[in-house]
């Protein structure tokens, strides 16, 4: 193996990153669809020629610590990759996050051996199933959540397996705009298969390889250092989720985190049997929340790789909330219960380095799926989009008001954008100005943001939390208010449930208003 110098080890590192951020530009200007264009729902990444992460976009948390489980599923099914193959894939239980985040495989070649594999993944608007967005709140098995695909080759050698292509396409209710998404996703592929290419043109195959074990072996040291430094020590921490959409609720996490000298110990018993309805987040997504807080409280500029997350130890009983079996429903695991985790674990944290953690912030990503037929086009249209709300004051300043916090890193679909691409109209969309908690430092505020449908009547899905539950004060901070959902008909406001679906007609609007955040220390 080449030695690798601590600068060809440093250009190595940023030209990796680099190759990843190139994949993830292009998909987001390649792509069709306001979800990817506008709020910029895709990631990308890196693997070495083993499968492993070498370099991430930085872009979506749930989606990147997942992505590596998905690589790993398709390099088992695939066995002799060929130049020009592409594997699809989507299914949770096989490293995916929920059924609308698809995922592209494909590897870069050197001569006749892989040398490298990129990665992208992009939430679809529509992937099937019974509710336009495929976003069902009711759901109680994965069958009912929309197309599942095991990794297969959509291109071989290069060629489009069109019979693959209609079959994907027949089961959406928006094929052009999905069809316009996926060669987007190729395009970043091909994108990150070049500058692979031109790495290997420019230091050798051999070196690359060296180079990306090396950037794996520095990110762990230094992960492994910066553990280190933090106190030795456990503490548990509890929150719960509302309910799983079916009635049942409140559903408990509960973490053990433990600091043991160079490595991190994550303990999720106790945690709530897995749901009935698709509140479920399987173990990818999980691995993804704890990777997440364990770089927030460390040092963020570790490069995000296999390595950094070597020292990570996770156990997730077999059968609950955070690890569910199949074929238990999952869309919200990704979307909500990932949230949760996250403040579940930041919370233990709390207590054993408290300067470097803050308040819960709003703990929902506020997601809502509007579909039907455009009264101007006749053709089905599928708008998804997740809302911002409140980030959690921190030891040393206030929250941030109306913006995504943890899981989600998206942004929102700009008004303008919405109503040009769906025949839809935002009404109001503010801040709710003294959602957040008060304390030494405030809490960030939720927002509101209502949707009218123009000229028919809409299918609309809601899935959200934090409307019984409140986002958590710390040292003494209050709580954040809670999110409201609610239906405006006639002028009256009637409240809706924080899961559920509903006919929204013509004149009548949706009001989703989304929970503040927690303050920090004890208010004057």
């Amino acid at each position: 193996m080449n030695r690798i110098d601590p600068i060809t080890l440093e250009v190595l590192r940023h030209a990796l990153a680099s190759v990843t951020e190139e994949m993830n530009a292009n998909l987001v200007r390649s792509a069709y669809s306001p979800n990817i264009k506008e709020r910029r729902d895709c990631s990308s990444a890196l693997f070495d020629r083993r499968g492993e992460l070498v370099a991430q976009a930085e872009s979506i948390p749930v989606h990147l610590g997942a992505m590596p489980f998905s690589v790993r599923a398709a390099l088992t099914a695939v066995q002799a990759w060929e130049e020009g193959d592409v594997v699809v894939l989507n299914d949770p239980y096989l490293g995916g996050a929920h059924l609308p985040d698809v995922t592209f495989v494909a590897p870069a070649f050197a001569g006749k051996e892989v040398v490298a594999f990129v990665a992208c993944r992009a939430h679809h608007a529509d992937i099937g199933g019974p509710a336009p967005g495929s976003l069902a709140p009711r759901a109680t098995e994965i069958y009912g959540e929309g197309l599942r695909i095991p990794p297969v080759r959509l291109w071989r050698r290069g060629e489009l397996d069109d019979d693959l292509r209609r079959l994907l396409l027949l089961n959406v209710r928006t094929p052009d705009e999905r069809w316009g998404d996926l060669r987007a996703q190729l395009a970043a592929c091909r994108t990150g298969i070049a500058r692979v290419r031109d790495l290997v043109a420019r230091y050798g195959a051999d070196l690359l390889d060296a180079g990306m074990r090396a950037v794996l072996d520095y990110s762990e040291r230094r992960m492994r250092a910066e553990i280190q430094r933090l106190p030795r020590g456990m503490a548990q921490f509890e929150d719960a989720l509302d309910d799983d959409g079916t009635g049942s609720g409140p559903l408990p996490i509960r973490a053990r985190v433990e600091l043991q000298g160079d490595r991190v110990r994550v303990d999720f018993a106790g945690t709530a049997p897995q749901a009935r309805g698709p509140l479920n987040a399987v173990f990818a997504v999980t691995a993804s929340a704890v990777y997440y807080c364990l770089r927030a409280v460390t040092d963020p500029t570790i490069p995000p790789n296999a390595g950094c997350y070597r020292p990570i130890e996770i156990v997730a009983p077999e059968g609950s909330i955070v690890n569910p079996r199949p074929p238990a429903p999952v869309v919200g695991g990704n979307l909500e219960t990932s949230q949760r985790i996250v403040d579940v674990v930041l919370g233990a944290l709390a207590q054993l380095v408290p300067d470097r953690v803050p308040a819960a912030s709003q703990g929902t990503m506020n997601n809502i799926a509007v579909g039907g037929t455009d009264p101007h086009t006749g053709c089905p249209y599928a708008f998804y989009e997740t809302i911002a709300g409140g980030a959690g004051a921190r030891p040393k300043g206030d929250g941030v008001d109306g913006v995504h916090t943890h899981m989600t890193n998206t942004l929102n679909t700009p008004v303008e954008a919405l109503e040009l691409a769906y025949p839809l109209r935002v009404g109001r969309y503010e801040l709710r100005s003294g959602t957040g908690g008060h304390g030494r430092f405030r809490g960030g505020d939720g927002i509101r943001r209502d949707f009218t449908p123009l000229g028919h009547t809409a299918h609309v899905s809601i899935l959200t939390d934090r409307r019984v539950g409140q986002p958590y004060g710390l040292d003494g901070g209050e709580a954040g208010s809670r999110g409201e959902n609610v239906l405006v008909r006639d002028g009256e406001e009637i409240p809706l449930p924080g899961k559920t679906e509903l006919n929204l007609h013509a004149g009548e609007t949706l009001s989703i208003r989304t929970p503040g955040s927690g303050g920090y220390g004890t208010p004057d």
